[in-house]
């Protein structure tokens, strides 16, 4: 996909559409849904407000390990899908980018549950950009796992 002119802010209906047409035929697979974006400073935002996206990955059988426990490639796919669309939503709009380092700490199994990906962008700059995702279990909010990032623009 190239990168696309913006008819007004970004939205969350791009975010989809980006989900949709950039990912590989097998991250897709992954059944993942962005369930917001924020990329604008909200007015009554705090000093430590960061543009980001939340993605979920619905709960699949598929996407389990033996024991039922969802596997940590697919929580690394979620952490690595994500923090692209947030890196989107940050820019206001696609931009071409390569993964060049995810660091993931798993704190605990996640199982029957869908997962959330609650992903930040620490810093954006013209080369390079840097943020952080924690995962979330959806049925009670805790954290699954945590996850550093770096990416360069292309």
């Amino acid at each position: 996909m190239q990168p696309e002119t913006q008819a007004g802010p970004f939205n969350i209906e791009q975010a989809r559409r980006i989900l949709g047409d950039v990912f590989a035929p097998w991250v897709r697979d992954l059944n993942l849904s962005v369930d917001s974006v924020d990329h604008e400073r909200p007015q009554d935002a705090g000093p430590d407000w960061q543009p980001g996206a939340i993605l979920r990955m619905a709960f699949s059988e598929r996407l389990c390990r033996h024991g039922g426990v969802v596997s940590g490639q697919a929580l690394m796919a979620l952490a690595d899908t994500a923090m692209v669309i947030a890196m989107v939503a940050a820019n206001g709009g696609y931009r071409p980018m390569t993964t060049v380092d995810q660091t993931t700490h798993f704190m605990r199994a996640v199982a029957s549950t869908d997962v959330l990906a609650d992903a930040r962008v620490v810093r954006l700059g013209r080369t390079m950009g840097f943020g952080r995702v924690t995962l979330l279990a959806d049925a009670d909010r805790m954290p699954v796992a945590m996850c550093s990032s770096a990416f360069a623009m292309l």
